[in-house]
């Protein structure tokens, strides 16, 4: 399945640790020198505006997708208009059934209860069989350490049914994310049809 676009969710806020917004701009940077394109939650404050920054102070390209009642809280109108795409949604639900469809890939970096609910659902998906698409844990600083733990325990109790479907890639460095996902998808087989599936759901 060829790779050209990779969707990171991450927080909208800057977070304690300067590391995130690094990572933020650092994976933006690696984006970029790859050729794919960035699709993310199209906001310009905190570790998703670094993301971007780092995509576009690069010569990339960013579909940027937020719902219309986030524009003013997460972004600013002038700061959107740098974007290469601007797709507003009507909710918060149709924002991420379009950031699935767009995307070839999803990365995880640091962030509040959005970021993980994303997340979680596209780990959903892979476990219904719903997609085969790369998924990784940014893990800047052991940020994800405390998740990765109840997915374990989930797993160990029984909980998580065809484990062998959410198998996300953890990822400490994030000069190696891109890389990682580059290869996982030379392995894979490409599929069709995925986003209808998704639609359905």
């Amino acid at each position: 399945m060829p790779i050209r676009s990779i969707c990171v969710y991450c927080g909208s806020q800057p977070g304690r640790d300067p590391a995130y917004l690094a990572a933020g701009r650092a994976l933006g940077k690696s984006i970029a020198a790859h050729g794919l394109r960035l699709v993310y939650g199209g906001g310009t404050k905190g570790i998703m505006g670094a993301v971007a920054a780092g995509v576009l102070s690069n010569g990339g390209q960013v579909t940027g997708i937020i719902p219309e009642f986030l524009v003013d809280m997460e972004a600013t109108r002038h700061s959107l208009g740098q974007l290469d795409e601007l797709i507003v949604t009507e909710d918060m639900h149709a924002r991420k059934h379009k950031m699935f469809e767009r995307a070839d890939a999803f990365v995880t970096l640091p962030g509040g209860i959005g970021t993980l609910e994303e997340i979680v659902e596209i780990m959903t998906w892979a476990q219904l069989g719903r997609h085969e698409k790369p998924m990784v844990f940014a893990n800047i600083g052991g940020f994800w350490d405390p998740m990765l733990d109840l997915i374990t325990h989930m797993r160990e109790q029984g909980f998580i049914h065809r484990a062998h479907l959410v198998q996300p890639l953890v990822i400490a460095d994030v000069e190696d994310i891109v890389p990682a996902i580059l290869e996982q998808g030379e392995e894979r087989p490409t599929t069709s049809g995925e986003g209808a599936v998704i639609s359905r759901l």
